[in-house]
């Protein structure tokens, strides 16, 4: 198996990395245009806190990719994240929660982001390092 990615540690972790990616960029992706709100029921997300999503997602996309490339293999980590954009919509299908409202669902992903971003500077830190 070495054969195929000897570095199987930050395969799994960037597998990881890369699914919080897929699924928060599905998540985001479903708030825009920004007007618009196909729930009646709750109320329209926050401009500003979809905006931070788009922030906070593009710096994890950005971290998740230079992690990728500094410590994988090119093929695999383009496998891996196909697999990942492949099944992202499945899991949000799979994951549905009874969330009150947009405004919620995005504060919690914007907790989730910034959980991942700093479990990827811990983990990634010394393949970042490299860097400066």
């Amino acid at each position: 198996m070495n054969a195929i990615e000897p570095n199987w540690i930050s395969l799994i972790w960037f597998a990881g990395f890369a699914t919080v990616c897929g699924v928060a960029c599905l998540i985001v992706a479903g708030m825009f245009p920004l007007e618009f709100r196909s729930d009646d029921r709750s109320p329209a997300a926050s401009p500003l806190l979809v905006l931070g999503n788009v922030v906070l997602l593009a710096i994890l996309l950005a971290g998740t990719g230079l992690y990728g490339y500094l410590e994988l293999r090119w093929t695999t980590m383009t496998v891996v994240s196909g697999l990942v954009f492949l099944f992202a919509p499945a899991l949000i299908e799979e994951w549905r929660w009874p969330v009150p409202n947009a405004t919620a669902g995005l504060s919690i992903l914007v907790g989730t982001q910034v959980l991942t971003l700093a479990v990827l500077a811990r983990v990634g830190g010394s393949a970042l390092a490299i860097l400066s």
